[in-house]
């Protein structure tokens, strides 16, 4: 027999050490919890079968995250802060100058309010 063919009959020998991952995951992040939040995922992750790391990787792609107010919806209420201040200002001229002169003023950024609150609450989904 040839040496190429005592090679062949030879069973392959395996690499030493641990097999190299296919996914490494070389970044961190640290999160702070309170002691409560902290239990409550801990809990969570025991009762799903996994480590707290990995039920929170997998709880926060799967996680939707929705915008607090609509760049319309914070239109609107910078709008109802001008009008409020409005409101304050008109508040003040009337007990300056006396309740009457200003009805007409004050209807007016009543309705307003009004319009605004109406556009607001239908948005409400």
């Amino acid at each position: 027999m040839t040496a190429s063919a005592e090679n062949n009959k030879l069973p392959k020998r395996r690499m030493p050490g641990r097999p190299k991952k296919t996914i490494r995951r070389s970044d961190l992040l640290m999160v702070r919890l309170t002691p409560t939040e902290r239990i409550l995922i801990e809990n969570r992750a025991k009762s799903a079968g996994l480590k707290p790391s990995e039920w929170f990787r997998r709880a926060a792609k799967s996680a939707r995250v929705f915008p607090r107010f609509t760049a319309e919806e914070s239109g609107w209420f910078r709008m109802l802060a001008g009008l409020a201040n409005n409101l304050n200002q008109l508040t003040h001229l009337a007990h300056v100058a006396g309740l009457f002169t200003l009805a007409l003023k004050c209807q007016a950024v009543l309705r307003e309010i009004e319009d605004l609150l109406k556009k607001i609450s239908s948005h409400d989904g």
